[in-house]
């Protein structure tokens, strides 16, 4: 069953830029996909309508039965909670403590403090990250800033993980690691978009999508040959 589906989707910018043209593509509930292909292929512009970040251009794009197109200021922050976003940039608050960065986004979405630091605790041991709870990011090395990262984008139990070139900064053996937790919350069933540069990180993959100057050009399993 589909929990994300592109039809004939398009996403142009200012200028006439054309970052997709026409994807259409079904993700279904518990997979682990890889989005493959150049910079400027169109990856991170893919993850970004599926979190709701852009809007499509033409197309329609529905997220857990929600069409994208209709969610507005007040509808969005609700299909959020079902998302956990990972980036590139850990973009975590230097000026927090790591058990105060993974509480936050219950905090927002209405948690008492108690429940939030009971459930950011959870994810922090989950990460191998419990024993730096009290430091600041700063402190940390980017490996563990990035589990730190996975740690704030799963403690509200989202239904899928978007994570954006998630290793690209990190050495072999970092980079392996983050995949590895992010492969345990798929396990868990958790479906999982994951866009990357790096082949080698593609054999645990359920399907593997790639994109060129904004098309999708074809989808194969880790051991087949391209084709769309």
């Amino acid at each position: 069953m589909s929990i994300i589906s592109f039809s004939h989707v398009s996403k142009k910018y200012a200028g006439d830029v054309t970052a997709l043209s026409e994807i259409s593509l079904d993700i279904n509930e518990g997979e682990l996909v890889f989005l493959t292909g150049p910079s400027g292929a169109g990856k991170s512009t893919l993850l970004k309508l599926i979190a709701g970040m852009e809007k499509p251009s033409g197309g329609m794009l529905q997220v857990s039965g929600q069409d994208m197109r209709k969610l507005n200021r007040t509808t969005l922050p609700f299909l959020r909670r079902k998302l956990g976003l990972i980036m590139q940039q850990q973009r975590l608050l230097n000026d927090r403590n790591v058990l105060a960065n993974v509480m936050l986004p219950l905090i927002i979405s209405g948690a008492t403090t108690q429940e939030a630091k009971e459930r950011a605790t959870v994810a922090l041991e989950r990460v191998g990250m419990l024993g730096k709870a009290q430091a600041l990011p700063k402190a940390l090395s980017g490996g563990e800033q990035q589990r730190v990262s996975i740690a704030r984008a799963v403690v509200h139990k989202p239904r899928i993980i978007l994570a954006d070139e998630p290793t690209a900064t990190l050495d072999r053996e970092n980079g392996r690691m983050v995949l590895d937790m992010i492969e345990a919350f798929n396990r868990a069933g958790v479906t999982c978009v994951i866009s990357t540069h790096d082949d080698r990180l593609l054999q645990d993959a359920d399907r593997i999508v790639q994109l060129t100057q904004g098309k999708l050009i074809g989808i194969r399993t880790p051991n087949s040959e391209v084709g769309a």
